[in-house]
């Protein structure tokens, strides 16, 4: 439980709204492969995750559409922005969630990206479905539902 916590305090980059469009079936733990200017800007806390997914490509997984923006005291030896970057996995759980895209139709949402003890640059990855209207609405119908009872918790 300490190592969660540890995690949660040095979040770089958090998509909030992955929870709600998509139906989270499995979390793990990926590294990132990443230039030095990126790593500076991540710790700035500027990167965008919002519209990223991951994808298998020829037997190694790649993040796409994230967004870190360049660092800018590294002046000509920054980085593109919207460049694709690799995911380390082991090839075991490469093979299991190449195998629910293929199958399933799940899709790979980055959670988060933070940096853990060591202060290696880890992504929370999710294998998910996405959710329909229907889905979204009951969604929203629980969270009002839980916010109601906390307050009449807290008046009685």
């Amino acid at each position: 439980m300490a190592k969660k916590k540890a995690a949660d305090s040095n979040v770089a980059a958090e998509n909030r709204k992955a929870r709600f469009n998509y139906e989270i079936i499995e979390t793990l733990e990926a590294g990132l492969v990443l230039t030095g200017t990126e790593v500076k800007s991540l710790r700035e806390g500027k990167a965008s995750i919002a519209e990223a997914y991951a994808t298998e490509e020829q037997g190694e997984l790649w993040l796409i559409n994230s967004n870190l923006p360049e660092y800018l005291q590294a002046n000509r030896f920054n980085h593109n922005p919207k460049r694709r970057r690799k995911l380390l996995v082991h090839r075991t759980q490469l093979n299991k969630l190449a195998g629910a895209v293929q199958r399933d139709g799940m899709t790979l949402v980055p959670l988060k990206i933070y940096f853990d003890d060591r202060g290696m640059a880890k992504m929370e990855l999710a294998v998910a479905k996405g959710k329909n209207a229907p889905d979204k609405r009951q969604t929203i119908k629980e969270r009002e539902w839980n916010r109601q009872k906390a307050r009449i918790l807290k008046e009685g």
